[in-house]
């Protein structure tokens, strides 16, 4: 896996989190989020050469945002629905 497509900054923003405490946590959270998006459309984030499309920024952002908020009753099933909707334009018909 290549460099993030979100930063910490953008995603602490989203979080609305302020303090510095938990962004290692946050970060894993990105990778693990990236890692998530790039199963479901079947292609790594890094054949995006120009920019990668604002839906699926949001889609990192959607999922961090879950495992941040519901990390302890985390409903994956629903992560991969909301997931699969948003991404369904980009996603690759296998890999």
């Amino acid at each position: 896996m290549g460099p993030l497509i979100v930063t910490l900054e953008e995603t602490k923003l989203w979080l609305r989190v302020e303090h510095s405490d938990e962004d290692a946590l946050i970060e894993s959270f990105i990778a693990a989020a990236e890692e998530l998006v790039e199963g479901i459309l079947r292609f790594p984030l890094s054949e995006f050469e120009v920019s990668i499309p604002e839906a699926i920024k949001y889609a990192v952002f959607f999922t961090v945002s879950k495992f941040y908020e519901e990390r302890n009753e985390l409903n994956m099933e629903e992560i991969n629905s909301v997931l699969k909707a948003l991404l369904f334009s980009y996603r690759k018909v296998d890999w």
